[in-house]
């Protein structure tokens, strides 16, 4: 007689008995896997042929050292069964050399059950064969056989075992209760349409509620988004985005160009990566250079320079920048040399590196956002209004500047925003207008202004996505399952 399948044998039992009173055991009773009576339990109860209770009860499983035991065998057996092997006796020197572990697990229970004994530095045993019998018991634990009290107590204080909740259904007929149920069709065929039977045919019901399968695709990191977002909100701001893609710079564009001097702490190794090969740059407007150095050695009227002897070939050398600054500069020098001065707004976003000590802020490379705006007589109060109105759309409405100092704006702030979240003032960007020593070399006249501003692109995606180690934000540490799962950035 053929078998009944899961659906079949859990109907025919409800025609005849007026509950299931365990799911677990009546899967067990009937050599059924529970997990395939709960999935036709659950399709049932869709259909209304049965009304299910989620159930639980204490349980005990075994522990990675208890499956050990239940596989293999205990170590005291698995110690005899070698005694046994080696003719009744063995050297325990032996045995510390080669079934340390076994040794000192297994030596004294074997003795204890008087498997075998020591003797002249030996394990001896005169038996050829015993029953490992907490091997047996662990086996009960296993098919959920009841054990007494000081039996389980023991395999606890062994840490064989440890305590589990089983959930399982007791299980009563439903309203609309058969002992057969007809196969429901999923979807409308042609062949359904072609003769006529999806008059009779039963459907199954949509479930609006399910999910989609998931699609394995690429994500978005955290960083990505926020960089979208703030590009989006200086492109509706009328700036233009400068081209950043070359991470390599000469030390003149990074450092030189904007008045920075050459024995600044900045330009030192354990701050700035230097590239090996190619080590230096061509000099290709060597006028344009000559400016630079007369205005560092000596300044102009209005300036007393830095007053040291500035080195060509210290500004030859190429390093990976340390600020998208580099950018503005050969942006700021293009514009110098165009016949009709026009009024500009640019920004960048893009990767800077230092050579910093990596901890849970500080990385050896982040991302910059810069922004400039060129024009005659613009003055601090221009540049304050436009800070606001950029934190403004990006939900930072309280405001601090603070003076600070940068070898190449004057005057120069740094910028604090109020965090509601931490209920305190943090810093969130630096500032300044661009002093006339970096700009008058480019040849632009001397009523023109340049305001500046910038801050990271990290410390805004960590506060948006309550990250609080940058590690967890770039780098190897970073949780794939996060970059999948994360929301999409909408400052407001």
């Amino acid at each position: 007689m053929e078998s009944l399948g899961v659906e079949e044998t859990i109907l025919q039992y409800l025609n005849q008995n007026p509950t299931i009173q365990d799911s677990l055991e009546w899967a067990k009773t009937h050599n059924f896997g529970h997990e395939e009576v709960r999935n036709v339990l659950k399709s049932l109860a869709l259909d209304e042929f049965v009304v299910l209770n989620n159930q639980q009860r204490l349980g005990w499983a075994l522990t990675e050292e208890g499956n050990d035991y239940h596989t293999n065998g205990t170590p005291e057996y698995r110690l005899f069964k070698l005694i046994v092997a080696a003719g009744g006796n063995v050297s325990r020197e032996e045995l510390q050399r080669t079934q340390e572990s076994l040794l000192k697990f297994g030596m004294q229970n074997g003795i204890k059950r008087k498997w075998f004994a020591v003797a002249g530095g030996a394990l001896k045993t005169e038996l050829t064969e015993v029953t490992d019998e907490d091997r047996n018991i662990l086996d009960k634990i296993v098919n959920g056989v009841e054990l007494a009290k000081e039996i389980i107590d023991n395999l606890k204080k062994r840490k064989l075992i440890e305590q589990t909740k089983v959930s399982f259904y007791s299980v009563e007929k439903g309203q609309k209760f058969q002992t057969h149920r007809a196969k429901k069709a999923a979807d409308l065929t042609a062949d359904m349409l072609a003769d006529k039977s999806w008059k009779t045919q039963a459907f199954k019901p949509y479930n609006f509620n399910a999910l989609g399968k998931e699609l394995h695709s690429g994500n978005l990191h955290p960083l990505l988004k926020v960089r979208s977002e703030f590009r989006q909100i200086l492109l509706e701001m009328g700036f233009e985005e400068m081209p950043t893609d070359n991470f390599v710079e000469s030390s003149f564009w990074n450092f030189d160009t904007l008045f920075q001097p050459q024995q600044h702490p900045a330009r030192d190794a354990h701050d700035t990566f230097f590239i090996s090969e190619p080590e230096k740059c061509k000099v290709i407007d060597e006028a344009y250079w000559q400016r630079v150095k007369t205005m560092h050695e000596k300044g102009d009227s209005q300036s007393i320079g830095w007053r040291y002897d500035w080195s060509f070939d210290e500004a030859r050398k190429n390093i990976l920048r340390t600020h998208t600054t580099a950018v503005s500069s050969k942006m700021l020098y293009q514009l110098a040399q165009e016949k009709e001065f026009r009024p500009r707004k640019w920004f960048s976003i893009d990767r800077v590196f230092r050579n910093e000590n990596l901890d849970a802020t500080h990385l050896a490379e982040f991302h910059q956002i810069e922004g400039l705006v060129v024009d005659k007589h613009l003055g601090l109060g221009h540049l304050m209004g436009i800070i606001r109105d950029f934190f403004r759309r990006i939900g930072i409405t309280k405001l601090k500047f603070k003076p600070a100092y940068n070898p190449y704006t004057e005057p120069s702030m740094e910028v604090f925003g109020y965090h509601p979240t931490l209920k305190r003032w943090v810093e969130i960007g630096n500032s300044g207008i661009f002093r006339p020593e970096m700009l008058l070399p480019m040849g632009l006249s001397p009523d023109v202004s340049v305001l500046a501003w910038g801050l990271s692109v990290e410390r805004p995606t960590m506060i948006q996505y309550n990250i609080a180690n940058i590690r967890e934000l770039y780098g190897h540490k970073v949780n794939i399952k996060t970059i999948k799962e994360n929301p999409i950035c909408a400052f407001k």
